[in-house]
């Protein structure tokens, strides 16, 4: 969602909830954007809302996507595992 500086000002309270909410705004400036706001789930830890504020990462508001990993059947289970690698 675009919105002008002028407007964010206005109502900042507003345009806050919606990025908290997972609505990434641009801020433009003479219909150039000039910054990104994106919120920070209130659930992350304070690791990865830093991470976010650097820059480091980027949350758009839905679910992490990772790598799609298929377990097999029939493999070890990670318990016994634990179990073995203790002695």
């Amino acid at each position: 969602m675009q919105v002008s500086i002028r407007e964010l000002k206005a109502h900042l309270s507003n345009y806050l909830a919606q990025a908290r909410q997972g609505v990434a705004l641009e801020i433009t400036s003479h219909r150039r954007v000039v910054a990104r706001v994106t919120g920070v789930p209130e659930s992350a830890s304070p690791v990865l809302g830093a991470l976010i504020a650097r820059g480091g990462a980027q949350w758009g508001g839905g679910k992490p996507q990772g790598a799609h990993i298929a377990l097999t059947p029939g493999g070890s289970l990670v318990s016994r595992m634990v179990l073995d690698d203790r002695g």
